[in-house]
C-alpha cells in the first residue's frame, strides 16, 4: 500500500518484502492443521475483506496523525504495527444482524470499531468531541453497542471484567453470542484482569481474551515486571489458550475463530497471547521516547514485518492481482478522506451545548 513518509514510521516509509519473512508468512499458514483447515475455508472475498480491513485501520491512524501534525487534536493513540492483532480476531466474529457478537477494544483496537460497522468519521468525531460524536464529545474513548462495541475507558485491563459480563448476560438468555476484547501485556498486572479472567474460567463463559503483547507497557519495558511467559498463563486459570503471531492477520484470525466456536459452543473462554510491536510511543507525543527505549535493531526487526505489506505479498502470490489490491485501496483511502472532512464539518457545526454537561451523569 501507499507510504506516507510523514506519517508512517520510518521503517514503513520505503518498505519491501522481505522474501524470507514472505516464506515465513506463507509457512505459518499450514503449520497447525487446524488453524490452516480454518484459513483454507476462507473464501477470496473473505481474504479481501481482511485485506480491506487492515487498510482501513491504517489510514484511519495516518488520518489521526495528520490532525496532530497539523494541529487539529494534541495527540492520538496509535495500532501502527499491530493492526492484524485487532483486525483478525474481530473477522473471526459474527459481526452483523441482532445476534452479533460484542467486542470490547482498548483505545489501540480501533480497527475492531469500524470493522464492526462503526462509520469511520463517527471514531474521528470522538476525537474532535463533537455532540454527533458517539459519547455525545464526552470521551475519545469509542464505541457503540449499535455495533456490538462496547466503549473502553482509561483504566486498562477493565474491560476484561466487563467482557466476562456482557459474556454471562449470553449465557443467562440462551444466546448464541460471544465477547472478546484485548488487554495489554501491561495491563495484565491489574487485579481487573485477573478477576475477570477466573470468573470467565470459573463460570465457563462463551468469551475470548487476546493479551497483546506488544513488548511494552507505556514506558516500561516488559521484562522489568518479571511476568514470565503468557504462553503458560491458561494454565493458571483452568482455560484453554495459545498463541499467534500478532503480525499475520491470517494466523490471528484462525486461532480466534477455533476459540470463538469453542465458546459458541459451551466450551468456554480461551485466553490466547498475540506476540506483536508497537511502533511507536504510548501515544503520538512521546514517540521519541519510545525510541530510546528499544533500540534501532528493534524497530527495524519489526519494522520488516509490517503486518499490511507482508499480508499483500502473500495475497499476491496466492494469486490476487495487484490491480485488484490498488483498486481495495484507493476505495478504502476514499472512505477515510470522506470520513475525515464528514468530522470536520461537525467540528464546525455540531459542538456540544453547554447544558448537555449533566446528562448521562449518575450519583
Amino acid at each position: 500500500m501507499k507510504r506516507f513518509a510523514a506519517y508512517d514510521p520510518p521503517e514503513y516509509a520505503s518498505w519491501t518484502a522481505d522474501p524470507g519473512l514472505v516464506r515465513e508468512f506463507r509457512e505459518r499458514v499450514d503449520a497447525d492443521p487446524q488453524r490452516a483447515r480454518v484459513i483454507r475455508d476462507l473464501s477470496e472475498d473473505r481474504f479481501l475483506e481482511l485485506y480491506a480491513g487492515l487498510v482501513r485501520n491504517r489510514l484511519h491512524d495516518v488520518a489521526l496523525k495528520r490532525w496532530v501534525k497539523s494541529g487539529t487534536i494534541s495527540k492520538a493513540w496509535l495500532g501502527t504495527g499491530e493492526e492484524a492483532a485487532t483486525i483478525g480476531p474481530v473477522h473471526a466474529l459474527r459481526r452483523g444482524g441482532p445476534d452479533r457478537d460484542v467486542v470490547a477494544p482498548m483505545i489501540r483496537n480501533a480497527g475492531a470499531c469500524h470493522e464492526m460497522g462503526m462509520p469511520v468519521a463517527d471514531m474521528l468525531r470522538a476525537y474532535l468531541g463533537t455532540d454527533d460524536s458517539p459519547s455525545g464529545g464526552r470521551d475519545g474513548h469509542v464505541g457503540d453497542l449499535r455495533h456490538g462495541v462496547v466503549a473502553p475507558i482509561s483504566h486498562v485491563g477493565d474491560m476484561v471484567p466487563v467482557t466476562a459480563g456482557v459474556a454471562l448476560t449470553f449465557r443467562q438468555r440462551g444466546e448464541d453470542r460471544v465477547a472478546l476484547t484485548w488487554v495489554g501485556d501491561g495491563s495484565t498486572k491489574t487485579a481487573a484482569f485477573h478477576e475477570g479472567i477466573n470468573l470467565a474460567g470459573v463460570w465457563r463463559l462463551p468469551a475470548v481474551v487476546i493479551i497483546h503483547n506488544n513488548g511494552v507497557a507505556l514506558g516500561s519495558r516488559p521484562e522489568t515486571g518479571g511476568i514470565g511467559s503468557f504462553a503458560e498463563w491458561p494454565r493458571m486459570y483452568g482455560v484453554a489458550g495459545g498463541t499467534f503471531d500478532g503480525n499475520h492477520v491470517l494466523d490471528a484470525y484462525a486461532a480466534t475463530r477455533i476459540a470463538v466456536d469453542r465458546a459458541r459452543a459451551g466450551d468456554g473462554v480461551t485466553l490466547l497471547v498475540g506476540e506483536t510491536f508497537r511502533m511507536g510511543g504510548h501515544a503520538t507525543h512521546d514517540e521519541r521516547e519510545a525510541r530510546t527505549l528499544f533500540d534501532a535493531a528493534t524497530f527495524a526487526q519489526w519494522g520488516r514485518r509490517d503486518p499490511v505489506g507482508l499480508y499483500e505479498a502473500w495475497l499476491e502470490g496466492e494469486g490476487i492481482p495487484r490491480a485488484r489490491l490498488e483498486e481495495i485501496e484507493a476505495t478504502v483511502a476514499a472512505e477515510v478522506d470522506a470520513a475525515t472532512e464528514e468530522a470536520l464539518r461537525s467540528r464546525d457545526a455540531a459542538m456540544p451545548r453547554g447544558e448537555t454537561v449533566v446528562e448521562g451523569v449518575y450519583a
